[in-house]
């Protein structure tokens, strides 16, 4: 059963109230988004928005919920298209669900093997099989190193280089091999899994998370009133960085001078919130 991150603290810093119009712009199984629904009812409204076509398709059609398929870059140009005015406040939990990685089969996971694909939307052109295997060496190491901060890089990269041509890298457990192949022995023995900067590197490369992530906060303060409220929940460096330089602006008042953690008990009962940090702002 999917269990949302930090529901509680998403539920009281967001603050929803009856009637009041909230967006969830990463609605991923719907745990938020549904919790969320229930305390603006009877007139409030959800605009859910989620950019897997099978994320949108799955979850459960309720009144006064609005479900859109599309990315949270453009957060702004969908809400204009749906009329949706009068928001109350945005959340965006950055995480990847655990049903990506466990049922969608495009390459999420470094535990099994499926194809190197790692788009969250068909539509999107780039795969990570095309960035493995036709990407210079260069640009594979800027792209372990910038967003995967793997040190090591460079071998990685060497190795993906020499060993794609002898025949094309297309799946995840062949990736996982080169990345065996390519690092020291003791880095195979540390608590984190020696492919996991490097599977976080290529996801981020694929969807242009980070850009996206960008263009979603812009957007989010454009269509937010005065005293409406953003909640982030982001799960690596890189995307907290953005978030909390982002909230530095004049235009916000800060309701967690620090990012708000998950307890012992949440994360061992769901292993994903270990890593979760929570940030939220009020617009002035």
């Amino acid at each position: 059963m999917h269990i949302p991150v930090l529901q509680k603290e998403v539920l009281k810093y967001l603050n929803p109230k009856p009637n009041q119009n909230f967006i969830d712009a990463t609605v991923g199984n719907g745990g938020h988004t549904l919790a969320i629904l229930e305390k603006v009812l009877p007139k409030g409204k959800v605009l859910g928005i989620d950019w897997t076509p099978e994320m949108i398709s799955t979850l459960p059609r309720r009144n006064n919920l609005i479900l859109v398929c599309g990315n949270f870059a453009n957060l702004k140009e969908i809400v204009k298209q749906k009329r949706f005015n009068q928001v109350q406040g945005i959340l965006m939990d950055l995480g990847m669900s655990s049903w990506h990685l466990e049922e969608l089969g495009k390459g999420f996971s470094f535990l099994k093997r499926e194809p190197l694909d790692m788009r969250y939307n068909p539509h999107n052109q780039l795969t990570a099989e095309k960035i493995v295997n036709y990407y210079s060496y260069f640009e594979l190491e800027r792209i372990f190193s910038k967003y995967g901060e793997e040190k090591f890089a460079q071998d990685i990269a060497e190795k993906i280089i020499e060993e794609r041509k002898k025949r094309p890298i297309k799946t995840t457990l062949q990736l996982v091999e080169v990345i065996r192949q390519a690092v020291p022995k003791s880095y195979l023995r540390t608590r984190i899994h020696f492919a996991t900067r490097v599977f976080q590197a290529l996801r981020i490369a694929v969807n242009d998370e980070l850009n996206n992530l960008e263009r979603g906060l812009a957007g989010a303060q454009e269509v937010l009133n005065k005293g409406a409220r953003i909640v982030v929940i982001s799960f690596h460096s890189l995307e907290d960085r953005i978030v909390k330089n982002f909230f530095k602006s004049d235009s916000f008042q800060l309701l967690t001078k620090k990012p708000i953690i998950a307890t012992y008990q949440e994360v061992k009962i769901n292993h994903r919130a270990r890593s979760a940090k929570l940030r939220a702002v009020i617009k002035l």
